[in-house]
C-alpha cells in the first residue's frame, strides 16, 4: 500500500512540474497548465502525508 502511495504521489509532483516546462516551450495551454498543476497539487497533498513520517519497514 505504502508503495502504491508513493507512486500516486510522484505522479501528483510530476504534474506540477511538467505542465509548468511544457507551457513554457509553448506547447500547453495556460488553462490547461492551471487545470494540470492543480491537480497536481490535490493529489500530492492528499497522498503524500499517508506514507511520509512514518517509519521504514
Amino acid at each position: 500500500m505504502k508503495n502504491i502511495l508513493k507512486l500516486v504521489s510522484l505522479i501528483g509532483l510530476l504534474l506540477t512540474v511538467v505542465p509548468s516546462i511544457l507551457y513554457f516551450y509553448g506547447s500547453l495551454s495556460f488553462d490547461m497548465h492551471k487545470w494540470l498543476m492543480a491537480l497536481g497539487a490535490v493529489v500530492w497533498f492528499s497522498s503524500a502525508p499517508f506514507w511520509m513520517n512514518q517509519a521504514t519497514d
